[in-house]
């Protein structure tokens, strides 16, 4: 695991060398172990290097023998060893023992083809210097980050947009389209970034840029080809290929952990890895901790457990630091929980391994499970459903309205946000008329909904977490919390050939007899305790509501919303009187609460209070 960056301009070779290395310099935590750089008359390539695999050959950019291909590599690649039998009987020379020489000599022999062949996470630049080209891949999940900027002088890339900053080329603007969408979904879901032209290489995708030009395609489009066969025979193929993808996943040089929570997904993952070592970090208070269910998991295998509970005061003290990490501001309140566990994994291990992606995969979220009452419901004619549902808008509350209301909409409409922290139509409400615009989350979603309207429900549910919240939120905070602490954090779930298997299991193996993945749940019953595997994951829930109902704790954000900055976004008496009411206890606004507060926080990192 490790950090890229670089770029492509006309300043002289000695220009070059200093701001490539005032780059990498920006992104140390993501490399702390050493760092490589090669620069020529086109472009600078940099990198920060966390050393797992080859610890003494595996230096990076890696060249090919004649030198006119250089690599490097932030991220894994499992099938490594496999590749390299290949191209060594194709007749290429190898030099190390890194993965990442696979990808140089790979694209000697298939070109941009080479993607497609690797098992792994990856963000990827190869330099073709012979044709002065530079070529990225991010892989098909998203598990790495990737992004770019390209100007009328300079183009960049690199794991992280912060390493930008120190281009003296780069124009740093607050792009103020993103906001709105931020406010209800709490994450950027946009391919631009908060900083105006800015962009993220979108997961599965490649770019060409070539004296000026660029170009991005996919080499990678998730799909689903559902094939008949029994429950048994993909009960079978289901544990045969989740262990096979853990074995890959503890490839390491270096001690491999896991993190550990109460539920399923990672408790699968610990049974089945068997580290030396476990994770867990929690808050005080009955629903917000599940660290005494780590312990006791792992004490059934006699593995050590390490674990810390988490204040209020560190959690208020570190958020400046998580907004700074993630790059683009987040509203996902586990991103603070998630970064101390990486702190505390990194006093013991380089590598940890992680339970995401298992109920994208395999069906896992309540929002797959929908009730016979309410698919006999759903079965209605649409517009049947929309006259009830505008009917139901004009009653008192009574119980079943809510249920009503939302089923009146299609599947595009009442699936598209997992978090709304603002409805839309809320948004206005706070936020001042300037920054207003006709883009809504539904367009965002509506896309990807296109791709897969002629599936079920519930798949087509899985392809939009898969492809929207996955790579925008979940993963994104997996990456930038663990690199922050410099540890490497892998998902053994969200795997080339988990995923190969999981687009033929049939959907009615999902989601039966009233269980959510439950053939996933099937098999770790052989792995893991009974209630372990029935047991609903916390996830990191964290007491921010409750918190800002304290008089410190309700100071600060009060204190933050009455910035002078503040006042160029939002409607500052709005913001008081949704806080003010929280405190009292009219309203419970925590989540609308912490979304703005987030962006203030990273606002006033980046923008006011930035060197």
């Amino acid at each position: 695991m490790c950090g890229i960056c670089g770029f492509a301009s006309l300043e002289d070779k000695k220009t070059k060398s200093k701001i490539v290395k005032a780059m990498a310099d920006r992104i140390i935590h993501r490399g702390p172990d050493s760092d490589g750089y090669y620069v020529d008359d086109v472009a600078a390539l940099g990198f920060r290097r966390l050393a797992i695999i080859d610890l003494k050959g595996g230096d990076q950019p890696i060249f090919n023998e004649d030198k006119t291909v250089a690599v490097n590599l932030n991220g894994e690649i499992y099938n490594f060893q496999e590749l390299r039998n290949e191209l060594e009987k194709l007749g290429h020379d190898f030099k190390t023992k890194s993965d990442t020489e696979v990808i140089v000599h790979g694209y000697e022999e298939y070109g941009v083809d080479v993607f497609s062949r690797l098992r792994g996470m990856f963000a990827i630049l190869i330099y073709d210097i012979k044709n002065s080209k530079l070529i990225g891949a991010r892989d098909y999940f998203g598990i790495k980050p990737y992004y770019y900027y390209q100007s009328a002088d300079v183009f960049m890339y690199g794991s992280e947009i912060k390493s930008f900053l120190e281009h003296p080329k780069f124009k740093k603007e607050l792009n103020e389209k993103v906001l709105k969408l931020y406010l209800s979904y709490g994450t950027n879901h946009m391919e631009e970034t908060f900083f105006k032209g800015v962009k993220k290489l979108l997961p599965g995708h490649y770019f060409e840029y070539v004296d000026g030009d660029l170009r991005t395609k996919p080499f990678f489009k998730a799909s689903y080809a559902k094939k008949e066969n029994t429950y048994e025979f993909y009960q079978k193929l289901t544990e045969e290929t989740i262990n096979s993808s853990i074995e890959y996943h503890k490839i390491s040089d270096v001690e491999v952990g896991s993190y550990l929570s109460g539920g399923v997904d990672s408790s699968y993952v610990v049974s089945a890895a068997k580290p030396n070592k476990t994770f867990t970090v929690g808050f005080d208070g009955k629903g917000f901790s599940e660290i005494e269910y780590a312990k006791d998991l792992s004490d059934h295998f006699g593995i050590k457990h390490y674990s810390k509970v988490i204040s209020g005061d560190e959690f208020f003290d570190i958020l400046p630091t998580v907004q700074y990490h993630l790059d683009e501001p987040s509203a996902n309140v586990s991103a603070v929980p998630l970064y101390f566990l990486s702190k505390l994994a990194r006093e013991q291990v380089k590598v940890v391994l992680s339970g995401e992606g298992a109920d994208e995969m395999f069906g896992g979220y309540n929002e797959y499970n929908v009730s016979k009452k309410e698919q006999i419901y759903l079965s209605m004619p649409h517009f049947l459903r929309a006259m009830i549902a505008g009917i139901a808008k004009c009653l008192p509350h009574f119980k079943g309205r809510n249920t009503l209301i939302k089923y009146g909409n299609n599947l595009d409409k009442r699936y598209y946000n997992k978090t709304e922290m603002f409805l839309p139509k809320e948004v206005g409400e706070v936020l001042k008329p300037e920054y207003m615009h006709e883009l809504t989350p539904f367009d965002l979603c509506k896309p990807f909904h296109e791709e897969v309207k002629k599936e079920d429900d519930i798949l087509r549910k899985m392809f939009i977490d898969i492809n929207f919240w996955l790579p925008n939120d979940i993963l994104l905070k997996a990456d930038k919390m663990s690199m922050a602490n410099s540890i490497e954090l892998r998902v053994p779930f969200l795997d080339k050939e988990v995923w190969n298997l999981s687009r033929v299991i049939p959907t009615k193996y999902f989601v039966r007899n009233g269980e959510t993945k439950e053939i996933f749940r099937s098999v770790a019953h052989k792995y893991i305790p009974k209630e372990w595997a029935k047991r609903r994951k916390l996830g990191f829930p964290v007491p921010f509501g409750k918190w800002i109902k304290e008089e410190k704790y309700y100071k600060k954000v009060k204190n933050m919303f009455n910035e002078n900055f503040t006042a160029e976004f939002f409607k500052v008496d709005k913001l008081n009187k949704m806080l003010d009411e929280h405190y009292s206890g009219k309203a419970f606004n925590g989540k609308q609460i912490y979304v703005i507060y987030s962006f203030l926080i990273w606002y006033k990192r980046f923008f006011v209070d930035a060197s």
